[in-house]
C-alpha cells in the first residue's frame, strides 16, 4: 500500500467514507460488565457526528480544542471524531496524571471542553479551574458522584449521553457537510503532547496529512488489512496507541477492541486473542514475568520439559522461518505443541500474526525469549513528532537488537554526529505555541529525532538519545540504555538507572521487580512484609547480585555495573521520578538520590 492509493481525505472524511461504503462492518468492539458490545462502522460515524454537533450545541468555538482524559473506550474515540467532524482539535490527558500535571496540558492547550471519564478525572480538571480560563465546559461519561457537586459547578458540567442527544437534537447535520467540505489535509486534527522526561510536556501538532502519511508504511509493514482485530489498552493520548486504534482501523477498516479496563488486559487478550498486538518493552518485560512466576509454581516435570523445549529451540529465535530446515520445523512443531502453545495462550498470543513493541528500547533478550516461543515480535520506532512507527522489521527479516528498516514514505539519512533524520508528509506541523522548539526539531524539512543510530546491514539500531550519552572520569563514551537494557532482561529487576558520566566506573540504582521477587521469596519461605522490607532482605540483595554479574558478562569491561544500590520504594510518578509514560526522569532521580548515588563512589 503506498500512500498515493489511500484516498485524499482528512481522518473524519475517511470515518465517512467507510461508513458509505460498509456500514454495516463491526468496526469496534466495547466490554461492559462482561459482555462484548458491537458497533457498527455507520453507528461510529452517526455517534461521532453527534457528539461533536453536540459540542458546537456547548459552546464549543470554531476550530477550538476539545481535552479528553480517559481509559480507553469507546468514548475517547467518538469524542475525538466527534471533534474532528465540526473542525475542531482533541487533546489528549494521560489518566495516571496528578492534577498538577492535568492542568498544565489543559491551560497550554487552550482546551474550551474537557471530556473526563468519571468523578476522579472531574475532580482534577475542577481543582484547578481557576487556572484555566478558557475552559468553559466539562463532560462526563460516567455520572456516578455527579449529585455530590454544589449548582454552581453543576452549571459546567454535562454528561456524555446528554450531549450526544443534544447533538442528534439539533437537526445540523449540514453543520459536519459543511466543516468536512472545508477541511484540508494541512489542517491540525489532533495535539499529543511529549512525556517532559526532560522539561515540561510540549504540544505536539498533528496534522491529517501527517496521519495519512504514517499509515501506509504501518500497514504495509506490519501485514495490516481489514480482517485485523486489536485490544486498545495503551493510553490513547500516546501516538503508539492512536496509530492502531484510530489512524490504521478508520482508513483500512480493521476492528478494534476496549476492554474493561487496563486491569483486564490478560483476561482480555485471552477472549479475543488479536491477530496484532502492540506491547511497549514494560508490557513484554511484564509477560515475561508472568511466564517466570507460572514456571516457578509449576512442578518440576514441567520446568523441565519448558527448559528442553528452550533449548532446542532457542537457536531459531534470530533465523527467518523460510530458511528453516525440516529437521528445524519439526523441532518447533515438537516444542509448540508440548509447551509453546499452552504458554501462547496463557497470555492471549495464540492467534496474534504480529506484535510489536515500541516508545522504548527493549531489553533483546526479552525479544529473542518470545520469538522462541513463536511469538513474531518485531521491534518498530517512531515519535510523536514522526506520528507514530517510520521504521520495524519484516515478519521474518527479524535483526534482534535493531529497530529494521524505514517505512514506507519516509527518508532517512544519519547526521554528523550519528543522529537520525527523518523527511515525510509524517514529520509533525511543529510545536503549539513553541515556534524556538519547532526551528530546533525540524531543519530543512528534516526531523531531528535527537536518537543516536547506527546502521548495521541495512538494519538501524538506536545507540541511545544523543542527550543520554555518557563520558566517564576515564574519557570512554558509554550507552547507558544498553546496559539497563542488560540488566532489565532479569524478571527480577523492574527499573535499573545507571550512573557513569565523569565517575571513575558504572555504578547503579536498581529497583526490584516486585512481584517476581517476592513469588521467589515466598518459594525460599523467606518473610517480608511490603517493597522495602523485600529490597532491604540480605537474600534479595544477594539474588540481584548474581542477577548483574549475570549481564555484566555480556557487557565490555568498562560498562559492566560495579556497584549499585537497591531502591527501597518503587520509582513514582507522582513523585516526579517516571512520566506518565513510565520513562525515567534521570535529573529527578539523580536529585533525589544524590546521597546514595555519592555513597556508591566512595
Amino acid at each position: 500500500m503506498s500512500g498515493s492509493q489511500l484516498p485524499e481525505l482528512t481522518l473524519p472524511q475517511m470515518l465517512r467514507e467507510q461508513a458509505r461504503r460498509q456500514g454495516a462492518r463491526i468496526a469496534i468492539r466495547q466490554k461492559d460488565f462482561g459482555i462484548w458490545k458491537p458497533l457498527r462502522c455507520d453507528a461510529y460515524f452517526q455517534r461521532a457526528c453527534h457528539f461533536g454537533l453536540g459540542l458546537r450545541a456547548l459552546g464549543l468555538s470554531e476550530g477550538g480544542h476539545v481535552g479528553v482524559i480517559s481509559e480507553n473506550r469507546v468514548e475517547w474515540v467518538l469524542a475525538q471524531m466527534g471533534a474532528g467532524l465540526v473542525g475542531a482539535v482533541t487533546v489528549g490527558v494521560y489518566p495516571t496524571s496528578p492534577s498538577p500535571e492535568v492542568a498544565y496540558v489543559v491551560a497550554h492547550a487552550d482546551v474550551e471542553v474537557m471530556v473526563c471519564e468519571d468523578q476522579e478525572q472531574t475532580d482534577k480538571v475542577l481543582a484547578a479551574r481557576h487556572e484555566l480560563p478558557k475552559l468553559r465546559h466539562i463532560v462526563i461519561v460516567e455520572t456516578k458522584g455527579l449529585r455530590s457537586y454544589p449548582p454552581q459547578l453543576r452549571s459546567m458540567i454535562t454528561a456524555f449521553a446528554e450531549v450526544e442527544r443534544m447533538g442528534a437534537a439539533s437537526g445540523g447535520m449540514a453543520a459536519v457537510d459543511r466543516a468536512l467540505a472545508g477541511q484540508g489535509l494541512d489542517d491540525v486534527g489532533l495535539m499529543i503532547y511529549t512525556s517532559g522526561s526532560t522539561g515540561k510536556p510540549k504540544g505536539a501538532m498533528i496534522t491529517y496529512r501527517n496521519i495519512r502519511g504514517v499509515v501506509p508504511g504501518i500497514a504495509e509493514r506490519l501485514g495490516l488489512s481489514a480482517a485485523t482485530t486489536h485490544l486498545s489498552y495503551l493510553p490513547l493520548c500516546h501516538v503508539a496507541e492512536q496509530m492502531l486504534s484510530t489512524f490504521v482501523p478508520v482508513y483500512i477498516g480493521s476492528q478494534v477492541n476496549f476492554g474493561e479496563s487496563i486491569r483486564t488486559v490478560q483476561e482480555d487478550l485471552r477472549e479475543i486473542a488479536p491477530t496484532m498486538f502492540l506491547g511497549v518493552p514494560r508490557i513484554w518485560e511484564k509477560l515475561h514475568a508472568s511466564i517466570a512466576i507460572k514456571l516457578q509454581e509449576t512442578g518440576p516435570l514441567r520446568r523441565a520439559l519448558f527448559d528442553r523445549a528452550w533449548a532446542m529451540c532457542k537457536p531459531l529465535a534470530d533465523k527467518p522461518r523460510r530458511s528453516w530446515s525440516l529437521a528445524e520445523q519439526l523441532r518447533f512443531g515438537l516444542a509448540y505443541w508440548l509447551v509453546f502453545r499452552a504458554l501462547q495462550h496463557f497470555i492471549g498470543l495464540g492467534r496474534c500474526d504480529i506484535a510489536l513493541t515500541g516508545a522504548a528500547p527493549i531489553p533483546p533478550d526479552v525479544v529473542r525469549f518470545f520469538r522462541v516461543l513463536g511469538v513474531p515480535l518485531i521491534e518498530v520506532y517512531g515519535l510523536t513528532e514522526s506520528t507514530g512507527m517510520v521504521t520495524g522489521h519484516r515478519r521474518d527479516e527479524v535483526v534482534v537488537g535493531t529497530v529494521g528498516v524505514p517505512t514506507l514514505g519516509v527518508e532517512h539519512r544519519i547526521g554528523p554526529d550519528g543522529e537520525l533524520l527523518l523527511r515525510g508528509d509524517m514529520v509533525f506541523a511543529g510545536y503549539y505555541k513553541s515556534p524556538e522548539a519547532t526551528e530546533a526539531a525540524v531543519r530543512d524539512g528534516w526531523l531531528h529525532t535527537g536518537d543516536v543510530v547506527r546502521e548495521e546491514g541495512g538494519q538501524l539500531r538506536v545507540v541511545d538519545r544523543l542527550k543520554d550519552i555518557m563520558i566517564t572520569a576515564g574519557g570512554k563514551n558509554l550507552t547507558p540504555s544498553e546496559i539497563e537494557n542488560a540488566m532489565k532482561a532479569s524478571p527480577y529487576i523492574k527499573e535499573c538507572i545507571i550512573v557513569a558520566d565523569a565517575r571513575r566506573f558504572v555504578g547503579a540504582l536498581v529497583q526490584i521487580d516486585y512481584e517476581t521477587a517476592g513469588k521467589w521469596a515466598e518459594a525460599r519461605r523467606i518473610p517480608f512484609t511490603h517493597f522495602r522490607s523485600l529490597a532491604e532482605h540480605p537474600q534479595v540483595r544477594e539474588l540481584i547480585e548474581s542477577e548483574i554479574a549475570t549481564r555484566n558478562s555480556q557487557l565490555a569491561p568498562v560498562s559492566q555495573i560495579r556497584r549499585f544500590h537497591l531502591l527501597t520504594k518503587e520509582l513514582d510518578h507522582d513523585d516526579g521520578e517516571v512520566t506518565a509514560t513510565m520513562k525515567v526522569r534521570r535529573a529527578s532521580i539523580y536529585q533525589a538520590y544524590a546521597q546514595e548515588i555519592e555513597a556508591l563512589y566512595r
